[in-house]
């Protein structure tokens, strides 16, 4: 007893009950401490309950499946252990990595709309913010998203990193495809956190290139090499004059002389220069890409020129303007390809350049137009604007515009050098 004096008497008053702690207990909360900073367990309603604080945020707790006792002790920790390593290494909140570890994840996944959430993604993508094309989603999400969602549904997954594995597993490691499925998947569920208010757990903690890999060693990518003019006018001549080749004839022949993307042939229009009162071909068409968006361009004619100095006249424009052109389908980025490969002259053409270590692919087209224009002395910066592309992505696609475009430079520095003297 304690005893207490205020002048007039004694008063005594009961010393406060002290309970102390057996050492079972004293293991087991170190044990827990030790495994960070803001873990701890203090007993409630005789079980275990985990608690995590973290700086400037609100505590979180859990009540877990394991009574306050000696004999329980051992179970809890290791428990705790689990919920420890999704918490830390997947990133997982408390609430949801402690039904993980309970192995109550599947009925979780299962609860959730996600079909529902995939229409409502589509939907958002194709008519809100940086909106896509139909075609864009049909081609680049719907597929993977539709894998997405049944492994979903039939509760064959439990956390986004397998989820992301099971959907690109069947493509090459490193590859383009690889990489648009697993970036197309993580913007879903990034949308499913943020807007259909799915628990946190369902976003990517790892990187995406941890998933999509890497290219074997030694392999790279082939990209096409240009073709001269002759040749261009040589393939155009060998297709057959049917309705259906002089439409693929003419696809080539805009691509070749308006150094076109495949696509690009479904979205040109023909407009008057107000100034000079010429028609001209304009591309409406804008590539997203992760260097940003190419803007709609004019368009710049480079006629081909065949080896005895005859320039082609194509007439495409006031043949567009008559409605004299019909283009095919090129939605698909291999039809052209497949086209092309079923011409004699084309796999000709591909065997000998393969012989010179080159390689032939339908964006030689396109290449061979920025070559001819620095061959005819435009320079790299207006060839750059005329394909759609920046200046840097220009450089580095194609070795001659750098190297036409250093010597330039110093060619002209040693023109003023030499006038001086």
């Amino acid at each position: 007893m304690d005893q207490y004096s205020f002048g007039m008497g004694t008063l005594w008053a009961p010393m406060p009950k002290l309970t102390r702690e057996q050492p079972w207990e004293v293991s087991f909360r170190k044990q827990v401490k030790a495994l960070a900073i803001g873990w701890s367990v203090k007993e409630r309603h005789n079980h275990v309950r985990l608690r995590v604080r973290v700086k400037d945020q609100p505590e979180v707790s859990e009540s877990l499946p394991y009574k306050w006792t000696e004999d329980a002790a051992g179970d809890a920790y290791t428990r705790i252990r689990n919920i420890y390593s999704l918490v830390k290494k997947e990133g997982r909140d408390l609430k949801t990595a402690a039904q993980i570890a309970a192995g109550e994840a599947p009925k979780l996944i299962i609860e959730h709309d996600w079909q529902g959430a995939k229409d409502r993604f589509k939907n958002q993508k194709i008519n809100h913010g940086d909106t896509i094309k139909p075609i864009t989603w049909k081609k680049k999400y719907e597929p993977v998203l539709t894998d997405a969602v049944d492994l979903l549904i039939q509760g064959k997954v439990s956390n986004p990193e397998d989820l992301v594995d099971k959907c690109i597993e069947k493509w090459e490691t490193g590859s383009r495809t690889r990489q648009i499925r697993g970036q197309n998947l993580k913007q879903f569920l990034d949308y499913c956190v943020q807007r259909e208010k799915f628990p946190v757990a369902w976003v990517l903690t790892t990187k995406l290139t941890d998933h999509i890999g890497k290219k074997p060693k030694g392999k790279t990518v082939v990209k096409g090499d240009p073709i001269s003019d002759q040749q261009i006018i040589n393939l155009i001549n060998s297709i057959p004059d049917t309705e259906l080749g002089n439409i693929w004839a003419d696809a080539i022949r805009l691509i070749s002389e308006y150094g076109l993307r495949p696509i690009e042939v479904l979205h040109l229009s023909v407009k008057k220069d107000r100034a000079t009162g010429e028609d001209y071909f304009y591309c409406s068409y804008e590539k997203r890409s992760g260097g940003g968006t190419t803007e709609p361009r004019v368009l710049h004619p480079l006629p081909l020129i065949d080896d005895q100095g005859v320039v082609q006249q194509f007439n495409l424009v006031a043949r567009w303007k008559a409605k004299l052109i019909k283009v095919p389908n090129l939605e698909d980025s291999n039809a052209l390809k497949q086209y092309l490969m079923r011409t004699n002259y084309w796999k000709s053409l591909k065997a000998e350049l393969e012989s010179n270590n080159e390689n032939l692919k339908p964006y030689s087209l396109r290449h061979s137009y920025s070559l001819r224009g620095h061959l005819r002395n435009i320079d790299a910066g207006a060839m750059a604007s005329a394909m759609g592309h920046s200046l840097e992505c220009h450089l580095r696609e194609y070795s001659w515009a750098s190297k036409k475009t250093t010597k330039a430079a110093f060619d002209k520095a040693n023109e003023v050098l030499s006038i001086a003297a």
